[in-house]
């Protein structure tokens, strides 16, 4: 997936402000799949999106529609599936959708009402009446983790399924063949960039302390100390709580979310998995502290030597995010390197890289496979980031152009192809929309394309971009499968047959999962500058 605006962690949510768990707006698809006449959903229908739910409820007369519990109250429900992005589905007596935060399939829940729509609800769960069967105690409390109450091998199971609902219900591929899905290497620390938030929460004596970690699920206010982060590394934990302390013995005061002031933000932690590399990288409002004080710190507790860099970011917009503001590179590099299927790979403080080194590799391996390049062909790439997925593509193609909307990760995509003796390379500062018209016009149209858009997908607009270019091969990198399922069939409407999906585990003990998809153009296709597809693609 590739880089967005979203001030959070795209993969997982485990940003400044996603961080918590995924609501039902979350789950919802941007196109749906219409409802034929005669077929109308009933409140018995499957529903594993909000839009569905919404479907089910609009078609449904409305004397026969449910009850609706008030927010607030509490009501007693059994999960029966699980929703794409998480959330656990039950029904109310009177057959009320709710989309229960930390349901699983089975649980019998008390639960509190905290979101009532026409069409559904939102509720966490006040008590565990009885657990399910597939249920196992928790490794950590951790909100960023929610399905680790699940066996790995559940987990998987779920995500295979839940990609082949998307792909068959919300994109309507019936014939398309959906391959195995490929397990993480690993469960617990994975990650390579973590994201935390500075907050407050009452000590023993009932007054306020600071503490580091994640937002609790469903909330934008309350942060959740954490101490042990198991997604991340020892030693970019061991960093954290460097951090953590230092900020605590100061007497830093964290910004009040609700009274939009104080100081302290968030802090980013990255890492090369496979170089070394630490960033140390600490947001806050505009304001001054002893910086270099924290730098020393950490030299002295990590090592001298172990952090890589130390950045200070200063930003004073409302919202929280850790993009954008000034930052200031106070000791070290500025950037991470990462290597990867032979590359080694320059990062940037805001750059894009996937989360997971390890399986980024095999997702990237896969991504080759369905591109099947034969040295000759001109390969673009979409949403390219730092050059990552292009490149490890590029001895294979006979030239390679990248279109990326964030100049930063474009100068990174450059710096790599050099770094690498990659000569066949270039890319192009543009949005995908606008980028493609001007790349094609550059070089010619592609022969085959790749894209690796966020969790939103493509859309109708890039569709029409990708379609007038007409590529004979599309390699569609999904981190999600309710968008990649309708932005598919746009293309197979328009003369492409979609081959085969697989997805990619690289989110252990989250809801989330990233999918390959190739899709090929029929010979018969009508080509864009002829028929209605000239006029649709304008």
């Amino acid at each position: 997936m590739a880089e967005s605006a979203v001030p959070s962690d795209p993969e997982t949510g485990l940003g400044s402000t996603a961080s918590g768990g995924t609501t039902a707006d979350d789950l919802a698809a941007p196109s749906a799949p219409a409802t034929p006449q005669g077929d109308a959903p009933t409140i018995d229908t499957p529903v594993t999106t909000k839009d569905e739910a919404q479907a089910a409820s609009e078609a449904t007369p409305k004397r026969a529609r449910p009850p609706r519990p008030h927010r607030g109250e509490e009501v007693e429900l059994r999960v029966d599936s699980l929703a794409h992005g998480g959330n656990g589905v039950s029904r109310t007596d009177g057959g009320w959708v709710v989309f229960v935060r930390g349901g699983i399939p089975g649980d019998r829940v008390r639960a509190s009402i905290t979101k009532r729509k026409k069409d559904y609800g939102e509720a966490v769960i006040v008590e565990l009446l009885e657990p399910s069967p597939e249920r196992i105690p928790a490794v950590a409390d951790h909100p960023g983790a929610p399905w680790q109450v699940l066996p790995y091998e559940r987990q998987l199971e779920i995500k295979a399924e839940q990609v082949e609902d998307a792909m068959r219900r919300i994109g309507g591929h019936k014939e398309t063949v959906i391959e195995p899905i490929i397990p993480s290497e690993s469960q617990w620390r994975y990650r390579n960039k973590l994201e935390y938030s500075f907050g407050t929460e009452p000590d023993a004596d009932g007054n306020s302390r600071l503490v580091c970690g994640f937002h609790a699920a469903g909330s934008w206010q309350k942060i959740e100390h954490i101490e042990d982060c198991l997604l991340a590394s020892e030693l970019g934990n061991q960093a954290r709580n460097v951090v953590y302390r230092w900020c605590l013995e100061e007497g830093l005061e964290p910004y009040d979310r609700k009274y939009q002031q104080g100081f302290l933000r968030n802090l980013v932690i990255r890492e090369g998995t496979r170089t070394g590399d630490l960033q140390v990288r600490i947001v806050t409002s505009p304001g001054e502290f002893d910086v270099m004080g924290l730098g020393q710190r950490l030299d002295e507790e990590l090592g001298e030597g172990t952090l890589t860099g130390l950045l200070w970011t200063q930003i004073q917009t409302v919202g929280e995010t850790t993009y954008g503001g000034d930052t200031e590179l106070v000791g070290g590099d500025a950037y991470i390197h990462e290597e990867i299927c032979g590359l080694r790979l320059r990062i940037s403080p805001e750059g894009f890289f996937q989360t997971n080194t390890v399986m980024a590799e095999r997702l990237y391996e896969l991504a080759a496979e369905y591109a099947d390049l034969q040295g000759w062909e001109r390969l673009f790439d979409l949403y390219c980031g730092s050059g990552s997925l292009g490149l490890t593509m590029a001895s294979r193609a006979g030239e390679l152009i990248g279109v990326e909307i964030v100049e930063e990760s474009v100068a990174d995509a450059a710096t790599n192809a050099l770094n690498n003796d990659i000569r066949s390379a270039r890319f192009l500062a543009s949005d995908a929309r606008t980028g493609l018209p001007d790349a094609i016009e550059e070089v010619g149209r592609p022969d085959v394309l790749i894209v690796d858009p966020p969790r939103a997908g493509l859309g109708p607009r890039v569709c029409r971009r990708i379609i007038e270019a007409a590529p004979k091969r599309v390699v569609y990198v999904s981190c999600n499968p309710t968008t990649l399922a309708p932005d598919a069939a746009r293309l197979v409407e328009a003369g492409y047959t979609l081959r085969k999906v697989r997805p990619v585990d690289l989110f252990p003990q989250t809801p989330h999962v990233e999918c390959v998809a190739v899709l090929d153009r029929n010979p018969d296709a009508p080509t864009p500058e002829k028929g209605p597809l000239a006029k649709a693609a304008k």
